[in-house]
């Protein structure tokens, strides 16, 4: 595995249309946002996409659109899974069941996209409310890492893996009134970090991702007076992301790229 260096930009790595297939693709926090498109696009490349979320209505509707995407394909991908997961109320046995249903159904995991997150609230650090705090970080990171704790045994099946952590601006260049949400994302990376190294000799490699400015509702909760017509929709970004899953990325880890 090589560490990563300047002479890597995912932004301007060759893709190819099947540049995912045959790959199976974890994503958390699909069925909005950055994930949302993410899960298109992933999908749109050929990938087998496991769609990790807490709402299950919304993962249905979103199975379905995927679906009636994939049947006007001439060469449809596989049809999307679901994986019901609640990282705010999830215990170890569902993490576990996440984990079992994966290894039985494919018996290997090729790339996992740690996108979930929340907010929070934008509040000076001596008045911010502690248990919003303490549901931030949990949320954010400490499920993340539960995730992908079960998930490495599968990860390590893949004979390239990739873990892609998307991070924040205000995670590597903190921000005040940013709390919990800047906090969380600089422990994100950091924790990406640690992976790294310690799977520095594997086939799973780990890096993180800046998805930028986006038209996202999470973006519209933290500047509501913004103009969204100015901001870049999240399907036009996904490159970068989809550039660390395939085999652009191979070998490259320890790396912490901007989408934009």
């Amino acid at each position: 595995m090589t560490r990563a260096t300047t002479t890597f930009d995912p932004r301007t790595a060759p893709l190819a249309d099947d540049a995912l297939r045959g790959r199976v693709i974890a994503i958390t926090g699909p069925t909005a946002g950055y994930g949302r498109a993410l899960a298109f696009e992933c999908m749109r490349r050929g990938a087998e996409v496991i769609l990790i979320g807490r709402n299950v209505k919304k993962l249905e509707a979103l199975h379905a659109e995927l679906c009636a995407r994939r049947a006007s394909d001439a060469t449809p991908p596989p049809e999307p899974v679901i994986a019901p997961l609640d990282f705010e109320k999830a215990v170890a046995a569902d993490y576990d069941a996440i984990a079992d249903a994966i290894g039985q159904r494919f018996g290997r995991l090729d790339g996992l996209v740690l996108n979930a997150a929340i907010l929070g609230q934008l509040s000076p650090i001596e008045r911010h409310d502690v248990p919003l705090w303490v549901r931030v970080m949990h949320v954010n990171v400490t499920a993340p890492f539960a995730l992908t704790q079960v998930l490495l045994p599968q990860l390590q099946a893949s004979p390239d893996a990739s873990i892609v952590c998307i991070s924040s601006g205000v995670g590597r260049t903190p921000r005040a009134y940013w709390g919990a949400y800047a906090v969380s994302k600089s422990a994100l990376e950091g924790f990406a970090g640690v992976l790294a190294d310690e799977l520095e000799k594997t086939h799973v490699r780990v890096n993180t991702l800046d998805p930028g400015r986006m038209r996202t509702a999470m973006r519209r909760q933290a500047y509501p007076s913004e103009d969204v017509e100015t901001l870049p929709a999240p399907e036009s970004v996904t490159g970068p992301c989809i550039a660390l899953l395939g085999a652009a990325a191979r070998g490259v880890t320890g790396g912490r790229f901007q989408a934009q």
